[in-house]
């Protein structure tokens, strides 16, 4: 299977400041679309990355991927509870089940992050649903994961717009991506770990000069499940919108990002706009890399990997990939060998799974 590179010519996908009319609702990605209008791409955009191959198959909606020391990765399958050990020769090893997991639609063991300090902690992050809470635990992981230590709790749960993502940031603080689980109010209150992006010490504390004496980081998020960093440490997010528009943000110290009051690039007084929306059946975007001078965006809905130019922080033109290939996209990690890996998310309710889904998929960026 030959992968196809789209380039969009209509006005579908947009840059901030532009604008453009609504669509069908977004949300964590539900039915497919037809493609948007779309042509070879013309000169001056990134070329198509090489043919994908498949690492793994037969996993149970793989939700997020972080990679050891040496090249394997652990991934979290979110309904089942379970983290799978894969080798890039595609060797599959369940080294553990989270206990108290309750999956339910977007809930369940979402993201994972592995300590900056592994090679003297042996420490890994996970974020799942509980039975009152979202929370993040840490637990050691020797080849067997150890008992999980919750290290930040109370964040609200629901079936929909549960957040996430983990990652660390060059400054070696946990980054933890959370949702208003459909209480648009959340995400404006400060006091509230929803709708939020949290900065936290390794130990779950709130970071040293985050700019509310609290864990909050930035606020007014719907539903951010992508985070990523550029090669100057600079911060971007994917989010969801919910009948308009989808968005990637550049995360600012303190910002608010609008939502419940906007949606995508409307007017409004102290919410930073986004630096790039889609109209939300093209994309409804989780993960997000960095590589390669580019961010790689996983679309559920847009069934597509999009890959959006940056200069200097600033977007180019983006391009899609893999569009109605492989179906609904999930994670994208960049690994230590330089490919992206790239997860489908056909089994998750919402897709239609193949027979060998789902996937972990390899994509050279260049």
């Amino acid at each position: 299977m030959r992968l196809h590179t789209i380039v969009l010519v209509s006005t579908a996908v947009l840059l901030a400041g532009c604008s453009s009319s609504s669509s069908g609702g977004g949300d964590d990605g539900g039915g497919r679309t037809s493609p948007p209008v779309s042509s070879g791409a013309p000169s001056g955009t990134p070329g198509a990355p090489g043919e994908p191959r498949t690492i793994a198959a037969d996993l149970e909606v793989p939700w997020a991927v972080a990679f050891l020391p040496g090249g394997d990765a652990l991934v979290t399958e979110r309904d089942s509870g379970r983290v799978v050990r894969v080798a890039p020769s595609g060797q599959k090893t369940v080294v553990g089940t989270v206990p108290g997991v309750e999956a339910q639609s977007e809930a369940g063991l979402l993201g994972v992050a592995v300590s900056p300090s592994y090679a003297s902690d042996h420490l890994v992050y996970l974020y799942y649903t509980a039975a009152a809470d979202n929370r993040v635990v840490r637990a050691t992981y020797d080849g067997r994961l150890g008992t999980p230590e919750p290290i930040v709790t109370g964040i609200p749960k629901g079936p929909n717009h549960d957040g996430g993502r983990l990652a660390f940031g060059p400054d070696k603080m946990l980054y933890i991506a959370t949702g208003e689980t459909g209480d648009g109010p959340l995400a404006q209150d400060k006091n509230s770990l929803a709708g939020k992006i949290l900065r936290v010490t390794p130990d779950g504390k709130p970071a040293p000069g985050n700019p509310f004496g609290n864990r909050v980081w930035t606020y007014g998020h719907r539903n951010v499940q992508g985070l990523a960093w550029d090669g100057k440490g600079r911060l971007y997010a994917t989010e969801f919108g919910q009948n308009r528009f989808d968005e990637i943000n550049l995360i600012q110290k303190g910002k608010n990002y609008g939502w419940p009051e906007v949606e995508g690039d409307e007017d409004g007084d102290g919410f930073t706009k986004p630096l790039l929306t889609w109209t939300t059946d093209e994309a409804s975007p989780s993960g997000l890399a960095y590589a390669d001078g580019s961010l790689w965006a996983a679309a559920l809905r847009g069934e597509r990997l999009w890959q959006v130019p940056l200069n200097n922080g600033k977007v180019g033109r983006p391009v899609a990939h893999l569009q109605n290939e492989f179906g609904r996209l999930r994670a994208v990690t960049k690994a230590p060998d330089g490919t992206l890996w790239v997860t489908t998310s056909n089994r998750d309710g919402r897709g239609d799974p193949a027979p060998n889904d789902d996937r972990i998929l390899s994509v050279h960026p260049g």
